[in-house]
């Protein structure tokens, strides 16, 4: 269907969108379409959307007018709107840009090449979407952005109810996928050279609500553990409602699954949670934390927190500083309240002014950041092993160093000091500095150990390099001594 025309995505949102994104890669390739080179203009451009945020529609009808000049100079080019928003504004995108060719909902990414096509034939838009899911995402082909590590989606949709989120709406009720299915994709990927999963869901850990098993998450978990190959196992995001004994347990009784923990806390304020409607408090949250690091003493623990939420007062703000304080998050995604249509929260009374939002948020940032360098500054000293990654630090090629994660997934800038790592490579390193938002290694290596993802990272290189060779020209032999990348 594709006839080798070029294909661009754009990205907004969460983890889940990435992934689907990878998903909707792999239909385009398989339909005969092919990735843009950089620098050209693309034959197609699929926007994968988010919904989150009060002034998502704005972007992407901003990004769609922008988008219109480059079309009229394109002959035959295609614009295709997926994701939350399109789930959410449907018929209103074409409406309000109906130089779109194409929109289609969170349940049938599976139908975009169907619908491109049908498109230019019929030389008019097509919306379809469907109000169940029609394809498990994980069935559909994928191009998966990284030959080392790899995102795993064990089920879709929500069965929560949070006053302020219009996911659940957007992606139906949570859909788990079967264990064994789930398992099957990890054991292709490791086959393929991947050492490093992410196990994704809107809600993981509640993830066997569905078939009726309570302890499935903290099974799945140990399952990943017998999957030879496979060294990192993550997972996001748990829900502290759901957040039991059996999976700090399976947490710390699995050599593979890392000491690293997402948790969302959104506001330390039980009066704030209850209008939420999160099914926890506090308290809870807190001691949540405390038994994590009772059983793995150097996890590290993130968070999401919203400042802002209708109602919010001055004291319910100051309680989820004074939460913060205790809880030392290693780092925080923090996010002023924005009012999304379709949800409880929109039409509370109440609402906090902008500026008071923005002066909480400045202060919430401020104290974040702080507990962030004091811990990080706490790793000076220790020995980590860093998982090298592509493209996670800008400044490498300027401060002449690479980057990874570390098994507790704080980031690492290290100077390679003579060595060759390659992306999906581990270096075992001594950390010398921490900054709030990463740790710096610059003495040389302990190690460097060459992995199985390394060598796929550096076949898809070469991969690509052929591709682009003329049929007549000499195709090099790589000696293995990869260029360093930043």
């Amino acid at each position: 269907m594709g006839e080798g025309r070029t294909y661009e995505i754009r990205t907004y949102g969460c983890q889940m969108n990435v992934h689907d994104s990878e998903r909707v890669a792999g239909l385009l390739e398989d339909a005969g379409y092919v990735k843009v080179s950089e620098g050209s203009t693309p034959d197609l451009v699929v926007f994968n959307t988010c919904a989150v945020r009060e002034n998502a529609a704005d972007r992407l009808y901003g990004n769609l007018g922008h988008l219109l000049p480059t079309k009229k100079a394109h002959k035959g080019m295609q614009i295709a709107v997926g994701g939350c928003l399109a789930q959410m504004e449907r018929q209103k995108i074409t409406d309000r840009a109906p130089w779109v060719d194409v929109v289609y909902g969170t349940h049938n990414i599976g139908a975009l090449p169907k619908l491109l096509e049908r498109a230019r034939e019929r030389e008019q838009a097509q919306v379809e979407f469907e109000e169940t899911l029609t394809t498990f995402p994980s069935l559909l082909p994928a191009r998966r952005q990284s030959a080392y590590s790899a995102w795993v989606s064990i089920s879709v949709g929500c069965n929560n109810t949070c006053t302020f989120c219009i996911v659940p709406s957007l992606r139906g009720k949570e859909k788990d996928r079967r264990p064994g299915d789930i398992l099957d994709e990890i054991g292709a990927l490791v086959d393929d050279g991947v050492i490093e999963v992410t196990l994704l869901g809107q809600n993981v850990n509640s993830y066997g609500a569905e078939f009726g098993d309570k302890l499935a998450f903290s099974k799945l978990l140990k399952a990943c553990g017998e999957i030879d190959g496979l060294e990192r196992v993550r997972f996001t995001s748990p829900h502290p409602r759901d957040f039991t004994d059996d999976v700090i347990e399976a947490m710390r009784d699995t050599p593979n699954v890392m000491p690293s923990l997402h948790m969302p806390l959104q506001s330390g304020s039980d009066t704030v949670l209850k209008a939420m409607r999160r099914a926890y408090r506090r308290d809870r949250y807190l001691a949540i934390l405390d038994n994590v690091r009772t059983h793995i003493p150097h996890a590290a623990i993130t968070t999401d927190i919203i400042v802002g939420f209708p109602g919010e007062t001055a004291e319910d703000f100051a309680q989820t500083l004074d939460l913060v304080s205790q809880a030392r998050f290693s780092s925080a995604f923090t996010f002023q309240y924005s009012i999304r249509e379709g949800t409880p929260a929109a039409t509370m009374p109440d609402q906090v002014p902008r500026d008071v939002v923005q002066e909480r948020y400045d202060r919430l940032a401020a104290l974040v950041g702080q507990i962030a360098e004091e811990e990080n500054i706490k790793q000076d000293g220790t020995v980590v092993e860093v998982l090298v990654a592509e493209g996670e630090g800008r400044k490498d090629a300027a401060t002449h160093r690479l980057s990874g994660r570390a098994r507790d997934n704080r980031l690492v800038h290290f100077a390679p000091a003579g060595t060759t790592p390659r992306p999906g490579d581990i270096v075992t390193t001594t950390v010398t500095r921490g900054a709030p938002h990463y740790l710096v290694a610059d003495g040389a290596p302990l190690s460097v150990r060459r992995t199985r993802a390394g060598d796929a990272w550096e076949a898809r290189q070469f991969a690509a390099q052929a591709a682009t060779v003329p049929q007549d020209a000499a195709v090099p032999v790589l000696l293995g001594m990869p260029t360093l990348r930043g």
